[in-house]
């Protein structure tokens, strides 16, 4: 199984808006949770996880056609 695959932000599941905040707001949230809580490695890991997907739900986004 690819990255490509795990990480398939242009599923068709994404169209919605409120999916995509969310998505990306769980894991920035995450992320700040993990500096509080005083694990840097988790916090750099989901921060990172939530800007990329920020970046590829908002900017990037290009949903396929549902099969």
């Amino acid at each position: 199984m690819s990255l490509n695959r795990i990480f398939d932000f242009d599923n068709p599941w994404f169209r919605p808006l409120w999916r995509r905040i969310l998505v990306t707001v769980v894991a920035l949230g995450w992320g700040v949770f993990e500096i509080f809580a005083g694990d840097p490695l988790f916090a750099i890991l989901f921060l990172a996880l939530g800007g990329y997907a920020a970046y590829r739900l908002f900017v990037t986004f290009n949903p396929r056609e549902n099969p």
